[in-house]
C-alpha cells in the first residue's frame, strides 16, 4: 500500500511519514525534503524557490514527476508530500491538520533548532505565522496554475486528522486503523 501524506505547515508530517515508514517497514520519502534540496543547489531558500515557482513551472514538476513515478511503480511507500494525493491517485491519502498557532509555535522551535536547512531562521513567533501565511499563499497559487487543485480541500483526503493535542504515535495509530479498512474497501489500490 502507498500511503501519501499531507497537510498543514507544523501539523507533523515529517515526523508522523518516519514514525508511519518504521512501522510500516516500507520507504518513505519526503517530496519537501526533495524541493529543500533543490532550493539548497540554487543558493535559495524554500520560500525564495516557492515564489520563483509562481512564475516558473520546473520548480515543482521535476518532483511531482518523481512522485508520480514513484506512484506508477506501485511498491508500498510513504509519501510525504502537499501534492502527493494528486499524482499518486491510487493511495491511502492523508491530511494532517493542526491549530494554526499550534502549527506556527511548531515551526517556530523548529527554526530554533535549525532543524531544516533549507528554511530561514525566524526570529520571532509572529515572523514564523507571516511565512507560514506566505508558504500556504505561494502554494496555492502554484498548484491552482499548474494543476488546477487545492490542496487545502480536506475533500481530496480519504483520511483527516487534527494533530493539535495528539502524539505522533497515536497519530500513526489512527492512521494504521483507517487504512486497514481503506484497504478492505479498495483491493484494487492496495499492492503487494
Amino acid at each position: 500500500m502507498i500511503v501519501t501524506i499531507a497537510g498543514l505547515p507544523g501539523s507533523g508530517k515529517t515526523t508522523v511519514a518516519s514514525l508511519l515508514s518504521k512501522r510500516l517497514g516500507s520507504p518513505w520519502y519526503s517530496i519537501g525534503d526533495l524541493r529543500g534540496k533543490m532550493a539548497l543547489e540554487r543558493g535559495m531558500t524554500l520560500d525564495q524557490l516557492n515564489k520563483l515557482g509562481e512564475k516558473h513551472a520546473f520548480t515543482d514538476r521535476e518532483v511531482d514527476e518523481y512522485q508520480k513515478k514513484l506512484g506508477e511503480q506501485g511498491k508500498p511507500c510513504i509519501i510525504e508530500g502537499r501534492l502527493s494525493w494528486h499524482f499518486i491517485p491510487k493511495s491511502f491519502k492523508v491530511f494532517l491538520d493542526v491549530d494554526p498557532a499550534v502549527g506556527a509555535e511548531r515551526v517556530f522551535q523548529s527554526s530554533k533548532r535549525k532543524e531544516r536547512p533549507d528554511e530561514q531562521s525566524y526570529s520571532s513567533l509572529d515572523e514564523a505565522r507571516e511565512h507560514i501565511q506566505y508558504r500556504l499563499g505561494s502554494d496555492k497559487r502554484r498548484y491552482q496554475k499548474y494543476y488546477g487543485v487545492d490542496t487545502l480541500d480536506r475533500a481530496n483526503y480519504d483520511l483527516v486528522l487534527d494533530t493539535t493535542k495528539q502524539s505522533p504515535e497515536q497519530i500513526v495509530e489512527n492512521i494504521l486503523r483507517a487504512s486497514l479498512k481503506w484497504q478492505g474497501e479498495h483491493p484494487n489500490h492496495v499492492n503487494a
